[in-house]
């Protein structure tokens, strides 16, 4: 685990944020010398986090909101953009899902764009590409859904591989870490998966 590697090599610990262009810097940190790794901490002083459901309420996982004074007053003269995502009593959407965990620090599990619905299930991408990279064979892992006629959605995996790997046993992998749903019913080999300039993974592009 990096974090480890970090600190066996510096003797430091790094303390997760989280925060948006929106809402600057944070909303969320973990405290230093007492992180809970694979999470962005707890909400810093002064702000409030909520997690919505598509009828904005408040549900144990869903929408990340936030209220608070880092958050923005709205898009420079975009008022139809910022009342889709600032509500009349202030809370920001950031799009992102989360979890709030029994010590009250949040879990960010995906970007609401990406999330697939399977048969009415919530399959997370970045859940699915974790289990793909644990694979001695595979280098990187995009998953994306795409239309299914029996299921809603399906989930498809774009993968980039160190050596020579077969379709089967890349899905036998995907069996054992995974819920049935949430294995994918395509895989597709690339040279490369499409990236930002600053190396971000663009699932828009494998969409198109």
């Amino acid at each position: 685990m990096v974090v480890n590697m970090w600190k066996s090599t510096t003797g430091c610990s790094i303390s997760e944020g989280y925060g948006l262009s929106e809402t600057s810097p944070v909303v969320c940190f973990n405290q230093p010398g007492k992180e809970h790794l694979g999470t962005v901490g707890t909400p810093v002083q002064g702000t409030e986090i909520e997690l919505w459901n598509e009828d904005d309420q408040i549900v144990e996982e869903g929408q990340i909101v936030v209220r608070g004074p880092q958050v923005m007053a709205g898009y420079w003269n975009m008022p139809e953009e910022t009342a889709m995502v600032i509500t009349k009593d202030g809370f920001f959407k950031t799009g992102d899902v989360g979890i709030r965990l029994d010590d009250g620090t949040i879990k960010i599990v995906d970007r609401l764009k990406d999330m697939i619905i399977v048969s009415g299930f919530n399959v997370y991408s970045n859940e699915i590409e974790d289990g793909l990279s644990q694979h001695d064979a595979i280098l990187e892992a995009a998953v994306i859904g795409e239309p299914d006629e029996k299921t809603g959605e399906k989930v498809c995996a774009y993968i980039t591989v160190k050596f020579e790997v077969s379709e089967s046993d890349i899905l036998t992998h995907c069996k054992v870490l995974l819920t049935a749903y949430k294995v994918p019913k395509k895989i597709v080999f690339m040279q490369e998966l499409p990236k930002s300039s600053v190396g971000k993974l663009l699932r828009r592009e494998l969409r198109k």
